[in-house]
Formats: C-alpha cells, structure tokens, sequence
C-alpha cells in the first residue's frame, strides 16, 4: 500500500469517525449526562487518528510526496491542535457542556476533514 493510498484511507477513517463521536457528543449533551470514560476513550483516538495522519504526511512530505496547495499543511496542524486546545480550554471538565463543546468542535473538524482532501490534490 502506498502512502498516499494510506493518507487517503485515514483521512476517510478520521471523517467518518468524527462524525460517529460528534454525534455520540450531541446526544450526551441532550442527554445531560456527563462525560464516561468510554467518551474519553473515544476522544482519545480521535486525536490520535489526527496525529497519526499528520505523521503520515510528514513521511510523504520528507519522501517528495507534495499537496497541492499548501493550505493542506495548515489544515493538518489544525486537525491535531484543536481537540487537546479543546480539552485545555474545558479544564478536562466531564459535565454534560462540555459535550456540547467537543461535539461542535468534532463537527469543525470533519469540514477541515473534507476541505483537506480537496486541498490535497491527486
């Protein structure tokens, strides 16, 4: 498999997952339960998943693998900063706000997802 391929791959993962923990996020708030550890878990791998991408690129990146416009690279920064900022932001609170929070910011994210790919090129 290439790293493009990959990319590609993770970069779908990460869209449909958020997506998935956003709407899990929307329905604890509603809810008005607080956050679980299962949550955490959840939200976790979601900023991992990020990590992993941007690592990915990195690799490309040092391999001669180039996005097409170089927004894609601020696209990718924002995608692993933005959910620790988050937790920062929130104190690493578990009330059902916070839910509401995340959730936004996941739903941010998954348009950051998509306007990613279309940045990328290929």
């Amino acid at each position: 498999m290439t790293t493009t391929r990959l990319h590609d791959g993770i970069a779908n993962t990460i869209l449909i997952y958020s997506l998935l923990v956003a709407a899990w996020s929307f329905w604890i708030y509603i809810r008005r339960r607080d956050l679980t550890p299962q949550f955490w878990g959840a939200l976790a791998i979601a900023a991992l998943l990020f990590v992993v991408q941007a690592g990915i690129g990195v690799v490309m990146l040092l391999l001669g693998i180039s996005a097409m416009r170089w927004v894609h690279y601020l696209y990718g920064t924002l995608g692993v900063i933005t959910l620790p900022a988050v937790f920062a932001f929130t104190r690493g609170r578990s009330t059902y706000r916070e839910a509401l929070f995340y959730g936004l910011t996941l739903l941010f994210l998954s348009g950051v997802v998509l306007r990613a790919t279309i940045t990328a090129g290929g």
